[in-house]
């Protein structure tokens, strides 16, 4: 992966989880933890949303890939709440 590549990344994962800790209440996690959970939140909706058989386009890709991230990174933050609420 280029380095403009993993900048994009690192972008479209701050985005993300910043949104995702804007839905999710009490959800955010600072910049470095945004950044971390919108990464793995693309992950997760990559792999959650075809099993699901949700797809969608924007038209622009940088779009569409921050709404897939988003919609995993909340996945992830109520996962989170789940576990520290029982922890």
């Amino acid at each position: 992966m280029s380095t403009e590549g993993i900048l994009i990344a690192l972008l479209i994962g701050a985005i993300a989880g910043w949104l995702a800790g804007m839905i999710v209440k009490g959800g955010g996690f600072g910049l470095v933890g945004n950044i971390v959970v919108g990464i793995v939140g693309a992950f997760v909706a990559s792999w959650v949303l075809p099993q699901a058989g949700l797809s969608f386009s924007t038209g622009s890709p940088i779009i569409t890939s921050i709404l897939y991230a988003t919609i995993g990174a909340v996945v992830v933050l109520l996962i989170v709440s789940l576990i520290r609420r029982t922890a």
